[in-house]
C-alpha cells in the first residue's frame, strides 16, 4: 500500500545563523547601533527638536527584534519633537516620528536655525551632492547643535566590494548576505562623505568628536562560518579597512538662551 502524499516525511527548515540569539537581550558585545544611538541619547535635552535625516520608512521599528535596540533608537517621547524626513514618500509610513516631512530637489522642508540635532544614520553613502547637502544640514541646525551620523568607511571591503558590483547588483546581493533585508530599504550608493577627511573638510568649521568604529560582521550569508572567518579577519585589518564612520559634529556658536553642552562621547 502507498503512502500519502507527504505521510512519513520530515521538512527541514534551514534556519540561517543567528549569532547572538544566545546572548541576553539577543544583541552582540559590539553592537554599532547601542553604541551609536547610546552616545546620542546622552547629548539629548528634554526640550531639543531633532531631525532624522533620511529617515525612510524607519525599517528598524518595525523589523528589529531586539526591543534594547529600539528603546535606544526611539527619540520620540525624550525630546520635544522628532521630525523624519527623506526624497522617499515612504517617510510617510514613519511611525517612529512626531511629525513626516518630504523633501524635495535636496531641500530640508525647515525653516533656518530651527533644530537642535541632525541625525543621519546610514545616509552619507548615498549623498550625491556633499557641497548642496553640508549647506543644508548647516542652515537647518541651530548655533550648538550636533550632526549625527553613521556610515561605512569608504575604504571598507564592503564598500570597495559595494562598488566593484555596482548598484544594479545590491538588491540580489543583499538579500543573500543579510537575509533580514528587505529590498524596499536599499538604495543606489555614492561615498562620497566616507571618510573622515572628506567629512571634516566638508564641514569645516564645525567642532569634531568623529570616530571610526569596528563591528562586528553584517554581510555573512547568515553562515556560521563566514562569521567567524569575518570576525577573525576584522580584528587584523586597520579599522578603516573593516569598519564605518561614528561622526559627531558641533555647530558653532550658541543659541539664545541655551546652555552650553559638550560631547561626551
Amino acid at each position: 500500500m502507498g503512502c500519502p502524499a507527504g505521510a512519513g516525511e520530515t521538512k527541514v527548515i534551514m534556519v540561517k545563523f543567528q549569532p547572538y540569539a544566545h546572548l541576553p537581550g539577543g544583541f552582540s558585545q559590539n553592537d554599532g547601533t547601542i553604541d551609536f544611538y547610546g552616545r546620542i541619547n546622552s547629548l539629548l535635552r528634554g526640550d531639543m527638536r531633532v531631525l532624522d535625516l533620511g529617515a525612510g520608512r524607519a525599517a528598524w521599528f518595525e523589523d528589529d527584534p531586539s526591543a534594547y535596540r529600539r528603546s535606544l533608537r526611539l527619540l520620540k517621547g525624550k525630546v520635544a519633537e522628532v521630525i523624519a524626513t527623506d526624497v522617499d514618500e515612504a517617510v510617510q509610513q514613519n511611525r517612529s516620528c512626531d511629525r513626516a516631512l518630504l523633501m524635495e530637489d535636496g531641500i530640508i522642508p525647515l525653516e533656518d536655525n530651527s533644530v537642535d540635532m541632525v541625525i543621519a544614520d546610514y545616509v552619507l553613502e548615498h549623498v550625491d551632492d556633499a557641497d548642496g547637502f553640508r549647506a543644508e544640514v548647516s542652515r537647518v541646525l541651530r548655533p550648538g547643535g550636533y550632526f549625527c551620523a553613521r556610515t561605512p568607511h569608504k575604504w571598507s571591503y564592503v564598500s570597495v566590494l559595494a562598488r566593484l558590483l555596482g548598484n544594479a547588483h545590491h538588491i540580489p546581493i543583499l538579500s543573500r548576505a543579510q537575509p533580514d533585508r528587505k529590498a524596499v530599504d536599499v538604495f543606489p550608493t555614492r561615498y562620497r562623505l566616507n571618510t573622515l577627511h572628506t567629512v571634516r573638510s566638508c564641514f569645516a568649521g564645525f567642532e569634531d568628536f568623529s570616530l571610526i568604529y569596528r563591528p562586528d560582521p553584517a554581510y555573512y550569508f547568515g553562515n556560521r562560518s563566514l562569521y567567524h572567518a569575518l570576525g577573525f579577519l576584522h580584528r587584523l585589518m586597520p579599522a578603516a579597512l573593516s569598519g564605518g564612520l561614528f561622526v559627531f559634529l558641533q555647530k558653532p556658536g550658541r543659541a539664545p538662551g541655551r546652555p552650553e553642552h559638550k560631547a561626551s562621547c
